[in-house]
């Protein structure tokens, strides 16, 4: 098992930018395939973006594509959600999650680990 600790949520004005982490701990040999999902007030909690554990091309929800960047640093064994051009829709709480499988899905279901989250704020 993998435990995950989400960091860099906070207060930010639209069109601003934002980079959230996710600390990775416990024995793994390398960083599991993530995910990084939100959950707006209301709403159910929705893929963002998810890089396979092999790497190669992230994948990204149509809302956020062109705006966010999925990436990690192995040696720091952590992984980031680079987010530009921020808008108020981006509000929601972010989570980090981490599945053993190479295959990045786009549904909570398949991630075994997760984080608890940090807000994001995205002021009008």
């Amino acid at each position: 098992q993998v435990q995950l600790v989400e960091s860099g949520g906070g207060l930010v004005q639209a069109g601003g930018s934002l980079r959230l982490s996710c600390a990775l701990s416990g024995r793994t040999s390398s960083i599991p395939t993530m995910g990084w999902f939100r959950q707006a007030s209301g709403k159910e909690r929705e893929f963002v973006a998810g890089i396979s554990r092999l790497g190669g091309s992230p994948n990204y929800a149509d809302s956020v594509k062109g705006r966010f960047t999925i990436s990690r640093d192995n040696a720091k064994n952590t992984v980031y959600l680079h987010m530009n051009s921020l808008k108020p829709e981006d509000t929601a709480v972010y989570y980090c999650a981490a599945r053993w499988s190479t295959l990045v899905l786009t549904t909570t279901a398949a991630y075994t680990d997760w984080g608890q989250g940090t807000q994001v704020t995205v002021s009008s």
